[in-house]
């Protein structure tokens, strides 16, 4: 099952993810920025296959 990550907003105003655990707890809060970069920079399971077979 994927993480499940829920949005909020910082006190600046910068988006956060909020990623949760098994049990609903604060496991990483983390900017969407880098969220989204690091999201960016790894393949799916899906992208890496169809590029293989290329």
């Amino acid at each position: 099952m994927a993480t499940r990550r829920t949005t909020h907003r910082s006190s600046s105003g910068k988006k956060l993810y909020a990623v949760r655990d098994s049990s609903g707890k604060f496991k990483d809060i983390q900017t969407y920025k880098r969220a989204q970069g690091a999201d960016i920079k790894r393949k799916s399971k899906a992208e890496s296959k169809s590029s293989k077979k290329k």
